[in-house]
């Protein structure tokens, strides 16, 4: 086909054509053009261009699908601490909580007005007599008493001149004893005589305890010993926690004192020796922690029992002690007899 038209391309340009006859030039006319030929065979291909330019950047494409989940890597190092947040929003009020304990007594408030005198209350029962104990065995006797202090002294006479010395007679008879004289001069000091032996050491009587009352002891029965089961001092072992009584070992005057503690009931002790009772104490409750107390000075003789017990029945044994507050008995010897 390429060939067909560059063959008619030819026969247009060329002015005249092609002469076919040289004597019948001037006469002849060119034909009309012919049937086109066959289309020739593809020429060899030509040489790559050269690159183009650039284009322009393309629109982004669509977002393709999710690829799958790649595995964990490993951890990474502890970030610095971000910023406070805001404060957030009060939160409810929480349910109330259980009951507790009932707490101590507080401080003892101002005292109110006077009220009426209340009514005579009935007449208890009276208590049953106690057993009368054994008598006690003999004391040993006791030591001799201290000296009694040294009388004043009398006003010192006048002295009289001083005579000169006379020289040294005879030793005469022994006359009769005379008046007591006035009181020379000092003598000068003597030379130091020999030690003497070492005497007895002196032994000096002791007898002393101190108790208390616990969690565990608080509250005591009533008309019979306390037994104060807290030991302070019982080095001499006077004291027995079993009956709740002090014994006796040394003949002499002793000292007894108690502390109490008052709390929820009224209190009523007695101080008791050999079953007497000696010294009361009795304090009313007032709704809040009360303090008692009470002493006294007794003889004793060796084998006499003194203990403390509640004397007003089961409503006033008010005698109590924790941790933070104490009831006590004490007692020791003053001096031997």
């Amino acid at each position: 086909m390429q060939l067909l038209l560059v063959f008619f391309l030819l026969l247009v340009l060329l002015p005249g054509g092609f002469p076919l006859d040289n004597t019948r030039r001037d006469t002849c006319m060119c034909g009309h053009p012919g049937i086109p030929g066959d289309p020739g065979h593809n020429g060899a291909p030509g040489r790559d261009g050269r690159d183009g330019v650039n284009g322009e950047k393309g629109d982004q494409g669509v977002i393709g699908l999710t690829g799958l989940t790649g595995q964990e890597g490993p951890k990474g190092s502890k970030g610095e601490p971000g910023e406070a947040g805001v404060a957030g929003m009060k939160g409810r009020r929480g349910e109330n909580g259980e009951r507790g304990w009932p707490g101590k007594m507080g401080p003892q408030g101002v005292p109110g007005p006077l009220g009426p005198k209340g009514d005579k209350g009935d007449l208890g029962l009276t208590g049953l007599q106690g057993v009368k104990g054994d008598e006690g065995p003999q004391g040993p006797e006791g030591q001799q008493g201290l000296t009694g202090p040294k009388g004043e002294r009398g006003a010192t006479g006048p002295i009289g001149p001083l005579g000169r010395p006379g020289y040294k007679g005879e030793i005469g008879p022994p006359g009769q004893k005379g008046s007591i004289g006035y009181k020379g001069e000092k003598g000068n000091r003597g030379e130091q005589g020999p030690k003497g032996n070492t005497g007895d050491t002196p032994i000096i009587p002791r007898g002393a305890f101190s108790v208390g009352l616990t969690e565990h002891s608080k509250f005591p029965p009533s008309n019979t010993a306390i037994h104060f089961d807290k030991i302070i001092y019982n080095e001499q072992q006077l004291y027995d926690p079993k009956s709740g009584r002090f014994t006796c070992s040394i003949a002499g005057v002793y000292y007894f004192t108690y502390h109490i503690t008052v709390y929820s009931r009224n209190v009523k002790v007695a101080l008791v020796k050999n079953g007497v009772q000696i010294v009361h104490t009795m304090d009313n409750y007032q709704g809040n922690e009360d303090q008692a107390a009470g002493g006294v000075v007794l003889h004793l003789d060796a084998g006499d029992k003194v203990w403390l017990q509640v004397a007003g029945g089961g409503l006033s044994n008010g005698l109590f002690a924790d941790e933070d507050d104490d009831t006590t008995f004490s007692g020791f010897l003053i001096f031997s007899t």
